[in-house]
């Protein structure tokens, strides 16, 4: 056999050590990246991920054998780490038995709703020539808060708005704003003094949009559920989405209103539910269901050019660290 090499051929073969023939020679290291084919890439990428699943499966497997024969013994099991476990603390988390928040609560624009003193009725309106995706879910909004009314914005500026509100006996101004025939904003103003927050809306899905879902709304007042909101902020929106509602709910109706807070993210849900028995309850949501984002928060009615804004939303400031929440 003919060889390229020169001096391997000029090279005596019985003064090379055998060793030196047995090594095995290992292929260079390379990423799936540097696969050009995008078939080939994709097939290996997907053979990989499935071999980790394995490996994975098997771990759990082992450990779950090993648990069991190990009985009371068994070491606790790990916490997985999450970024809600893992948050930064935040100073202004409220303590449930602190006497100045109690203070603030009972002197705040939202004390005389939990003391029913007034009972909340609520104006749902929406940007000028709204389609009609917006509308139904303003006439949907209006069957979950109850007394709240639905009327077309027909060009008229919010600053013209307020005072007819107020002289009609509204506590609550609710404006959905669009973009693209779909609702991505909502204007929330506390009458008649403020304060005045501005959401983002997303992941709206109607009634008819939803799967498995229950029978209209009775006319019921619902019951309200806030989660996680531990902040000062977060307890002032937490009470001011209470406040849309009045504080003597009517259990015989069993449909309970949640606002649920995740990341700073509002998760609204609307739900029926039922005692199967003394443990179980089983639960039927009616929609419509939708997210929320705080953009601002602003000391009074609305006001663009000339307000004083208590909070805004800064995203080199608030989103710098992923761990650290707001609300």
């Amino acid at each position: 056999v003919k060889r390229r090499n020169t001096v391997v051929d000029n090279m005596d073969v019985t003064q090379v050590p055998l060793k030196q023939f047995k090594e095995p020679m290992l292929p260079p290291t390379f990423s799936l990246s540097e696969i050009k084919n995008k078939q080939r890439r994709h097939q290996m990428f997907m053979k990989l991920k499935q071999d980790k699943r394995k490996q994975k499966m098997q771990v759990k497997k082992t450990r779950k054998k090993e648990r069991e024969a190990l009985g009371d013994k068994a070491p606790p099991k790990e916490v997985p780490k999450t970024i809600e476990n893992q948050r930064v603390y935040d100073e202004t988390t409220v303590d449930p038995d602190d006497e100045e928040v109690a203070f603030d609560e009972g002197t705040d624009e939202f004390s005389s709703y939990f003391n029913k003193l007034t009972n909340p009725k609520v104006l749902i309106t929406t940007s000028d020539r709204p389609r009609g995706r917006t509308v139904r879910f303003c006439e949907q909004l209006a069957t979950v808060i109850p007394d709240a009314h639905v009327y077309y914005r027909r060009g008229l500026a919010l600053k013209r708005v307020i005072p007819q509100c107020v002289s009609r006996g509204f506590t609550y101004l609710m404006v959905i704003n669009e973009d693209r025939k779909m609702p991505n904003g909502l204007v929330l103003c506390h009458l008649p003094d403020g304060p005045t927050a501005h959401f983002k809306v997303s992941s709206v899905r109607l009634r008819k949009e939803m799967k498995r879902r229950g029978k209209e709304p009775t006319e019921h007042t619902p019951e309200v559920i806030l989660n996680n909101f531990s902040t000062r902020l977060g307890h002032g929106i937490g009470r001011m989405f209470a406040a849309l509602f009045p504080h003597d709910p009517q259990f015989v109706g069993r449909q309970v209103a949640t606002f649920h807070n995740q990341r700073d993210f509002v998760f609204f849900r609307f739900h029926r539910y039922i005692f199967k028995n003394e443990k179980r309850a089983g639960i039927q949501e009616l929609g419509p269901r939708f997210t929320l984002k705080l953009r601002s928060l602003q000391k009074g009615t609305f006001d663009s050019k000339f307000g004083e804004y208590e909070w805004v939303l800064k995203r080199h400031e608030v989103d710098a660290c992923r761990r650290k929440f707001v609300l």
